[in-house]
C-alpha cells in the first residue's frame, strides 16, 4: 500500500515539531506523546519512504535534503488546511470569504490600497489580511499558503520557487525618482546634476531588491556607481521620516514618490533616471476561492485607474521652497515701513516753521486783517 494512504495529519505535525526542535524528547513533550513512540514512527515512516528524512548527530536530527523537500510539501499542506479553516469560519459567521494579500513598499502606497477599497464594496464581508515586507520574505510565505496573492516587483525566475507553479502578471511599469524632504538644499532647484547628487549621502533599498538593482543598472549606463557609504533600509515608512529630517537623497518608484508628494512629504528631484522597474502580482495556479479571485481582478481594475489618472493628470511642478512665517513677517513689516509715505503737515494759510530737531512748531496766531488794532480806552 502507498505509504500516503497511512499519513495522517497529525503526522505532518510531527514533522515539523521535530524539524523545528531537532530532538524527539522535546517534540514528543510538546505533542503529549512519549519519545519511544515518535523514534517508531519516524523510523517506520522513513522504511514506508526509502529515504532517510533526518540525520542523526550529537546535538539532535537534522533534516536531509529528503527531508527538507518533503517539510516543504507538509508546510504547504498545513498552509491549505489555515485557509481552509478561516473560509469555513468566516462563512460560518456569515462572511465572503478569505484573502491574505502581501505587499512590498513599492505597492502598499497605491494599488493595493485602492484593490482593497474595491473588494470590501464588492464583497463587504470579505475576511482580509495584509502584510507589507520585502519580496524575499514574502515568496516563502506565499509558496506555503500563508498568503493568497503577492504583489511587488517583478522578480526573474528564482530558485525560491523552484517546483512551485505560480502565475505571474504585470500590472505596470514604473519609472524610478530621487526623492528628498521639503527642507533639502536641492528641493527648490529647478536643474540637478550628478554632482548635486553625489554632494549628499543616500538612502537605497537592500542589495538583490528589484529597485535596488535598477538603480545600479542606471547609474553604470549614466557612468556612475553608488555613493561608498549609504543608508540601506526596506521600509518605505522609515525612509520617509529619515528623508524628512535630514539631508539624505533617497530613490523610490515614481507613484510612490507621487504619493509622498501630493501629502506634502517629500520633493520630486528633477532628475532624469533611466530606470524602470515593472510591479506584479503573484499567486498559486491551484487557488479558485472566489475572495482570491475577485481580488486579482480589483488589482488589475486599480492599476488601471491609476494609469488613467497619471494620463489625464498633467505633471505639476515642484513648487518652490517657503520662507519661515517669522521670515515673511519681517521682510513684509519692513516693505511696509519703506513704501508708508512720511506724514504731511496739514494745508493751511499760515506758513509753519519747522523747529531745529525736527518737531513742528505750533504758528503764532495773526490778528484778523483788515481792521486796525484798538487799545484799551482809559
Amino acid at each position: 500500500m502507498d505509504w500516503t494512504y497511512r499519513l495522517r495529519l497529525r503526522h505532518l505535525e510531527f514533522l515539523q515539531s521535530i524539524a523545528q526542535t531537532g530532538n524527539l524528547s522535546q517534540s514528543a513533550h510538546a505533542l503529549h506523546s512519549t519519545q519511544p513512540a515518535l523514534s517508531k514512527w519516524l523510523k517506520a515512516l522513513e522504511a514506508d519512504i526509502g529515504l532517510p528524512l533526518f540525520e542523526r548527530h550529537a546535538r539532535g536530527l537534522r533534516p536531509t535534503a529528503y527531508g527538507r523537500a518533503l517539510l516543504a510539501h507538509t508546510q504547504r499542506i498545513a498552509g491549505h488546511l489555515d485557509n481552509v479553516r478561516e473560509d469555513m469560519r468566516a462563512l460560518l459567521d456569515g462572511g465572503s470569504g478569505r484573502v491574505a494579500i502581501g505587499t512590498s513598499g513599492v505597492s502598499a502606497t497605491g494599488v493595493v490600497p485602492l484593490a482593497i477599497v474595491r473588494l470590501i464594496e464588492q464583497l463587504p464581508r470579505a475576511q482580509t489580511s495584509l502584510m507589507e515586507s520585502a519580496m524575499d520574505q514574502l515568496v516563502p510565505r506565499l509558496l506555503q499558503g500563508e498568503l493568497d496573492i503577492l504583489v511587488g516587483r517583478t522578480m526573474p525566475v528564482s530558485t525560491l520557487w523552484a517546483g512551485h507553479e505560480l502565475r505571474v502578471e504585470t500590472l505596470y511599469r514604473d519609472p524610478v525618482n530621487f526623492v528628498v524632504g521639503l527642507h533639502h538644499r536641492l528641493a527648490a532647484r529647478e536643474t540637478v546634476d550628478w554632482d548635486d547628487l553625489f554632494a549628499y549621502p543616500w538612502i537605497v533599498w537592500p542589495a538583490g531588491t528589484p529597485i535596488r538593482s535598477a538603480l545600479e543598472t542606471a547609474l553604470a549606463s549614466a557612468g556612475h556607481s553608488l555613493p561608498r557609504y549609504c543608508v540601506e533600509s526596506n521600509s518605505s515608512l522609515l525612509n520617509t521620516t529619515l528623508l524628512a529630517h535630514s539631508e539624505l537623497i533617497g530613490v523610490a518608484s515614481h507613484r510612490a514618490a507621487r504619493h509622498f508628494a501630493g501629502l506634502n512629504l517629500l520633493r520630486i528631484l528633477p532628475m532624469t533616471l533611466d530606470a524602470f522597474g515593472a510591479v506584479s502580482m503573484y499567486w498559486r495556479a491551484d487557488e479558485s476561492r472566489r475572495a482570491v479571485v475577485l481580488a486579482l481582478d480589483c488589482l488589475r481594475a486599480a492599476a488601471r485607474s491609476q494609469d488613467d489618472a497619471q494620463t489625464a493628470q498633467p505633471r505639476v511642478a515642484s513648487p518652490r521652497r517657503q520662507p519661515p512665517q517669522g521670515e515673511g513677517r519681517c521682510i513684509v513689516q519692513r516693505v511696509q515701513r519703506v513704501a508708508s509715505p512720511r506724514r504731511q503737515p496739514p494745508q493751511g494759510p499760515w506758513p509753519i516753521a519747522a523747529a531745529p530737531w525736527g518737531r513742528v512748531a505750533s504758528p503764532r496766531r495773526q490778528p484778523p486783517q483788515g481792521r486796525p488794532r484798538q487799545g484799551n480806552p482809559r
